[in-house]
């Protein structure tokens, strides 16, 4: 039998002891022990922190046992998982736990089934939504092809080798997952010739090389780090943790390498941010035969852009990436990593995306692809993804004009469908497990205000219309969902953003029902369903209070949320909203502003406008988001320069109408103040 190395029997000894006092800490029930019968309690004098329980002291026993920085490891922590452990469930990339801890040998497989993005986007679905020019998505190609990046590095067991612990417990043990991000961060500065210092200024090399990155993806990740370790951060994770970065303002500049870093090889022109990690990894533009050609539409000219759409991809980078660039498939403008922030330009700004499912959305969007799984409740929608897609967003929003706010940072479950027929079949994702609020904090943008304001406790009459916008507290509203294991079992706990949607004032009472979505039947509470449930940041027009229960106007109905005082699931609003014309019973919806007849030149079939299946009451109000004249891009050949704009003058006002915008004539409904 080989003898281990002193430092080896050092280190697992340390290990040990850090575990069995994180496991003598934390009684059977994960509650705070009770005083013994007379026992003096001292408040005032805590016990180190290392002899805490809960995840908060697991940071600081791990960082103590291979002398990392608490703060520095609290960090890294934070842009990798959120502090989260993700019930055990493993990244897009195989990562586990609060440091995403890396398991190289297996990267995981789409869950339950769903096949890569052709999973998200649906293969036989319209992807382009222009009735003009259907367009039938063949199911992807998901093996890896040419380009595709190799493996991860095997954090999760370069963990193992330097603690000894099994990789099964450094998957599943948050307490045992932080040791082991500790121990590899401690290995990394030793591997870079750092040494181990107490100053968080010292550890710069060894915080870019964790994510497993290199290049400018590592230096902007690491430059991340450090801005959260000035300014602080705080959350409840997803297992119920409460967790505390404190801010570091005054921490000196960190000790960078020699920097060999090229810039960002992004589109021409700033579509991407100087301080993002940003590469131009262009979309195919092909002839495919015939009139046929893919994968976008060149668009000659400033285009016009109201709308920045939040895609989930259901698939990991190196899937969309190659799938962007098969003229056969479909487009987007960017990809962003979960892992560390990295982004993927594919479109210039000025160029039309396939990426909406709706044709008018599309010509006046830009489209952001996210890695990750709208089922999987939040797991792996990393701080590191927000945040190089809040500085993207808020980018853009500047470039183009486009207001910071939830009528124009849309979901994809936020786009219409266009025509009737397109409505059951149009998109559900970010999915319930996006958080608004906190990604609108980040684009300096914040939802509302906390703490909660009750809405107001009735309407008497036009003068008095208000409106409620969604604000569920993220950490602690865990609605149920079914649906993440692919069948109708309960989804384990998760925070999230939405709120469920009921026909009267009680948990008992049916969800309120989607024409469209659900033409034969009733919503479910599947998470792939949002057609009974509305979403953070999302204003409608308050009906009536009850008690504990607030009454929107939804779809052409009243529908009931659980909104209690002391926790609050949404807040006081004020904004225009819009009412049928006095004399009309009902005035129709619409998937996209439509130009007048008159508007198109000689030659060319005017669209006829389609109203969707809905209808707006009499009586009833929605919240107003903008107002645009019909316009129509006619692109459907090859050659950008015959592309035809066709810009009417009758006036649309966009709606939130359901969990979709939907747009009314301006002609029927009058504004009213809210």
């Amino acid at each position: 039998m080989s003898r281990l190395p002193y430092t080896a029997v050092v280190t697992v000894l340390a290990v040990l002891a850090a575990l069995a006092a994180c496991a003598a800490a934390v009684p059977a029930s994960g509650a705070e022990p009770a005083p013994r019968a007379g026992a003096q309690t001292r408040a005032a004098q805590p016990p180190p922190a290392e002899n805490r329980p809960g995840r908060q002291a697991a940071f600081a026993r791990a960082a103590r046992t291979y002398g990392v920085p608490e703060s520095v490891l609290l960090a890294v922590s934070y842009l990798q998982s959120r502090w989260d452990a993700n019930g055990g469930r493993p990244s897009v990339s195989g990562g586990y736990g609060p440091m995403h801890l890396v398991d190289g040998a297996a990267v995981p497989a789409p869950p339950h089934g769903r096949r890569g993005h052709g999973g998200h986007h649906g293969a036989g679905r319209d992807g382009r939504g222009d009735g003009s020019r259907p367009l039938r998505v063949a199911a992807p190609r998901t093996a890896p092809g040419p380009g595709t990046p190799a493996r991860p590095r095997d954090t999760l067991g370069r963990a193992a080798r330097l603690t000894g612990l099994s990789p099964a417990r450094l998957r599943t043990d948050p307490a045992a997952n932080i040791l082991g991000g500790a121990a590899v961060l401690a290995d990394l500065q030793r591997a870079a010739g750092g040494r181990a210092s107490a100053d968080p200024a010292h550890w710069y090399g060894a915080v870019a090389r964790y994510p497993g990155t290199d290049g400018r993806a590592a230096e902007v990740f690491a430059d991340e780090v450090y801005a959260t370790l000035r300014a602080g951060a705080a959350r409840v994770t997803d297992d119920g943790e409460r967790v505390a970065l404190r801010p570091h303002p005054g921490l000196a500049e960190p000790v960078r390498p020699p920097r060999r870093l090229v810039p960002n090889r992004a589109a021409p022109g700033p579509d991407c941010p100087p301080d993002l990690s940003c590469e131009w990894l262009p979309a195919a533009y092909r002839r495919l035969g015939g009139d046929r050609y893919g994968n976008h539409d060149r668009y000659e000219g400033r285009r016009e852009i109201d709308y920045i759409v939040v895609h989930d991809g259901e698939a990991r980078y190196d899937t969309m990436t190659r799938l962007v660039r098969d003229p056969s498939y479909l487009s987007w403008h960017f990809t962003l990593r979960s892992s560390d922030g990295h982004v993927a330009q594919h479109l210039r700004g000025q160029d039309v995306g396939w990426h909406a499912g709706n044709w008018y959305v599309n010509s006046r969007s830009i489209g952001l692809e996210h890695e990750g799984y709208l089922a999987q409740g939040g797991a792996w929608y990393t701080e590191a993804m927000y945040r190089a897609s809040a500085r993207l967003v808020r980018h853009l929003a500047q470039r183009y004009g486009v207001p910071l706010d939830r009528a124009h940072i849309l979901g994809h479950d936020n786009v219409p469908g266009a025509t009737p027929q397109a409505v059951r079949g149009m998109h559900d994702d970010p999915g319930p497990f996006w958080d608004w609020e906190h990604y609108f904090e980040l684009l300096g943008s914040p939802l509302g205000d906390r703490p909660l304001r009750p809405a107001a406790a009735s309407l008497t009459g036009r003068a008095a219309a208000r409106s409620v916008t969604i604000l569920p507290d993220y950490a602690t509203h865990r609605p149920r969902f079914t649906g993440c294991d692919g069948g109708s079992a309960d989804c384990p706990p998760a925070g999230a953003s939405s709120v469920w949607l009921h026909t009267a004032p009680s948990h008992d009472a049916p969800l309120v029902r989607d024409a469209g979505k659900h033409p034969e039947g009733g919503s479910s509470q599947s998470v792939y369903d949002h057609a009974a449930r509305a979403s953070a940041g999302q204003r409608y027009a308050l009906a009536e209070r009850r008690g504990d229960w607030t009454a929107i106007w939804y779809l052409g109905q009243k529908a009931w949320f659980h909104d209690p005082a002391g926790a609050r699931t949404s807040v006081e609003a004020r904004g225009p909203v819009v009412t049928p014309r006095p004399g009309l019973a009902s005035v129709k919806l619409y998937g996209r502003p439509y130009p007048e007849a008159s508007a198109y030149p000689a030659g060319v079939e005017p669209d006829k406008p389609v109203a969707l299946q809905y209808r707006m009451g009499a009586g009833q109000r929605y919240s107003l988001g903008l107002t645009r004249a019909g316009t129509h891009l006619r692109a459907v050949t090859f050659d950008p320069s015959r592309h035809l704009v066709v810009r009417g003058t009758r006036r649309y006002h966009q709606v939130q109408f359901g969990h979709r915008i939907m747009f009314v004539r301006a002609e029927d409904v009058v504004r009213v103040r809210g």
